[in-house]
């Protein structure tokens, strides 16, 4: 191998080209340097091997049948998932305005056909390794025990980190599935500064906004907290909701009157709810029980 290739290397490279002596020369030439090669002869074959496996880089012609390599480039960058795979294009095309067209579409390096080996294999490898590292420090967040989450301008997740697409697929349901679902919670806490959602196994997700970053995303930094000695009483309590209604009027400092007023219910159903209620907690009076829920009730219910 090059001695100037960073030690990170080899990686994965797509290729995609129409041309079968471009495809020729450089797989003998990748497979050489250690890379493992995919090949593509059109953009719709480059687009199904993204979905079998993202590679480390690509090497795309400018100039196909069908969908040109400037548009194929624009829609692998608007995947959050493989916008950070470096595109580097090769092209017959030296003007000026096809060399901007590039860029402009997500590129990071062009190289001019008919193609010198040595200086498409230095120009992959600079950056593979550039992609590597600007990885490598954005899953560096995760060792702190936060996640980071980058929100475009239309709600959308552009980036997050390993440890973030975990959380919020635990706690959210998965990427895909549930795209609207992370759109809505993580807009609410970029407009509200932050925001929490219960975690399947106790516990909660928060999210704080973090101000903005390039391009106008919005960054957020997720971490869950562990859920309390009296949460967790609570929970393992199995209070029914009309039960949970009782007790949050009874930690607001209502009687029993007062209570079954609100919601609509007699003094004696009032007061056997409590039974229950003492009983699952595992208490004797009312400000017992006042005093677990003091930290952990949920919003009054809106029957007042």
């Amino acid at each position: 191998m090059n001695p100037e290739t960073p030690s990170a290397l080899p990686g994965v490279v797509l290729v995609v080209d129409d041309a079968p002596e471009t495809l020729g020369l450089l797989c003998d030439a990748l497979s050489q340097e250690g890379y493992t090669v995919l090949v593509a002869r059109s953009a719709a074959e480059a687009w199904q091997r993204f979905e079998m496996a993202v590679p480390d880089a690509v090497l795309l012609d400018c100039v196909m049948p069908g969908e040109d390599g400037f548009a194929l480039c624009r829609r692998i960058k608007a995947e959050p998932s493989w916008a950070h795979v470096p595109v580097i294009f090769m092209t017959g095309l030296s003007e000026t305005e096809q060399i901007v067209q590039g860029f402009a579409s997500g590129g990071v390096d062009y190289v001019v056909k008919p193609l010198k080996v040595p200086e498409v294999l230095a120009r992959l490898a600079t950056h593979v390794h550039n992609a590597q590292v600007g990885r490598l420090a954005r899953e560096a967040v995760d060792v702190v025990g936060m996640g980071i989450v980058l929100v475009d301008r239309q709600g959308r997740v552009a980036w997050r980190s390993p440890q973030a697409a975990r959380w919020l697929a635990e706690a959210l349901g998965p990427a895909g599935s549930a795209d609207a679902v992370w759109r809505d919670w993580l807009s609410e806490a970029v407009a509200q500064g932050s925001s929490a959602r219960p975690m399947p196994g106790g516990g909660e997700l928060q999210a704080q906004y973090l101000g903005r970053a390039g391009l106008g995303e919005a960054m957020l930094a997720l971490r869950t907290v562990a859920e309390t000695s009296t949460q967790q009483r609570l929970r393992d309590a199995a209070l029914t909701p009309r039960e949970t209604e009782v007790l949050a009027w009874l930690a607001k400092g209502k009687t029993n009157r007062d209570i079954a007023d609100i919601l609509g219910m007699s003094p004696r159903t009032v007061n056997k709810h409590l039974e229950h209620i003492f009983e699952k907690l595992g208490v004797e009076t009312r400000a017992a029980a006042a005093a677990i829920v003091s930290s952990s009730l949920p919003p009054t219910p809106p029957h007042a």
